[in-house]
């Protein structure tokens, strides 16, 4: 992690997520460009099943070896 830390709820606050996990800002604004709400409370409410989506494998494995500042653009997916 950098400097900066986001704080992701893995069930939105929209759908009755109370629980907070600490994200790098690159990896949320990732996990919100492939996921919708919906998406994130019925099958990526945890770090397994997001690492075992295919878009968000690649992108850890592109992001592992960057410095702990990284930021870069991300597109919006969905």
């Amino acid at each position: 992690m950098g400097e900066i830390t986001e704080w992701h709820h893995p069930i939105p606050k929209s759908r009755g997520g109370k629980t907070r996990e600490a994200v790098h800002p690159i990896c949320h604004r990732t996990i919100h460009a492939n996921f919708s709400n919906s998406d994130l409370e019925k099958r990526y409410s945890n770090i397994t099943a997001l690492l075992a989506h295919e878009e968000i494998g690649r992108f850890v494995a592109w992001i592992a070896n960057k410095p702990p500042d990284f930021n870069a653009p991300t597109k919006d997916r969905r």
